[in-house]
Parts: C-alpha cells; structure tokens; sequence
C-alpha cells in the first residue's frame, strides 16, 4: 500500500479531519457513523466511533492523515459552517530506507457541517506521486447518539470487528512500536 493509500486508511478509520487536531473544533461526544469513499463516501463500509471530547482529540492527533506527509505550508480558513484547509507538503517514500524519491504534493479540503450533529469532508491530494496526479476522497460523518452499551470513548467498529485505539497505543509504546506523528 502506497502512502498515500495509508492517508486514505487512516482517514476512513478516524474520519479524521486533514489538518491538525487543534484547527478544528471536537465533535460531539457520542457515537458517530464515518463513511468514506474515493468518490462517493457511501462507497466503502462504515465505520461507528465512540468518542468524547479527550479521545476525539487524541485520536485525531494520532491518526490524522497529515501524519503521514510532511508539510511545511497549511493554511485553515473558516466561514460559517464551512472550512477549508490547504497545505503543501512532501509525500516520503513507502520504505524510505531502500531510497526513493521524496515528491511534493498539494492538500485541499473542504469541511460542511458541523461537529454536533454531521459534516462532510473533501479532500483532493494533487501530485506526481498519485496515479493520475489526483486522488479525491470525500467522507461523511452523521452524529447517532450516545454510545451504545457496553462502548467507550476510543472504540471503533468497523466491519463487526472492535478495537479500542487508545488501548492500541498504549500496547504499541509499552512494545516499542513507533506511532505516526
């Protein structure tokens, strides 16, 4: 898998916004319905996220797409319910240490909606490194609830299988494996 496939990994599990934690307000604390799909976010199968305002934050400080690109430029405006980032960045080689060469790409999002109740993101990565030159995914967040029973914050479910990315972190420190920054 490419890196940028990973980015589009990373962001149908986290639905996670494409900019940094911080540029953007949490959502609602509850369970929350993430689809995503290169061209339709009902393409791909959904995923249901528990989160309240700590885990929301540190999930998406971990697994936020620009984890995996280095970007020196990025730049979030906001008008309304709508935000719109753009960065420049540089897309690293899958396995850096057998060389490769390290490409330039460029990140533009569109967030609507909003953080209480449901948003969609669009996200256009351009560059040589991508098939094509362009890769577009856009995802679709609708805010269910409370969290079901027997969830807590950090638990994602995704294709009936449950995992809890907070327990996932603190396993991979106390095993030495390195997480995304």
């Amino acid at each position: 898998m490419g890196r940028f496939g990973a980015a589009a990994t990373v962001l149908l599990l986290a639905g996670a916004m494409p900019v940094r934690a911080d540029d953007f307000p949490n959502r609602k604390a509850g369970l929350w319905e993430v689809t995503s799909g290169a061209e339709d976010p009902g393409s791909a199968p959904a995923t249901q996220q528990c989160v309240d305002a700590a885990t929301d934050r540190t999930v998406g400080l971990v697994m936020e797409p620009w984890a995996y690109l280095l970007c020196a430029r990025r730049e979030v405006r906001r008008a309304g319910d709508t935000m719109t980032a753009d960065a420049t960045c540089k897309m690293v080689p899958d396995k850096p240490e057998r060389g490769g060469t390290i490409h330039t790409v460029t990140v533009h999002a569109v967030v609507t909606g909003n953080f209480d109740s449901a948003y969609t993101m669009t996200m256009t990565v351009q560059g040589k490194a991508l098939p094509g030159g362009t890769k577009t995914i856009t995802t679709a967040a609708k805010w269910l609830g409370p969290c079901a029973a027997g969830q807590k914050p950090g638990d994602i479910v995704m294709g009936g299988l449950k995992m809890n990315i907070l327990e996932m972190m603190k396993r991979g420190r106390s095993q030495g494996v390195p997480l995304p920054r």
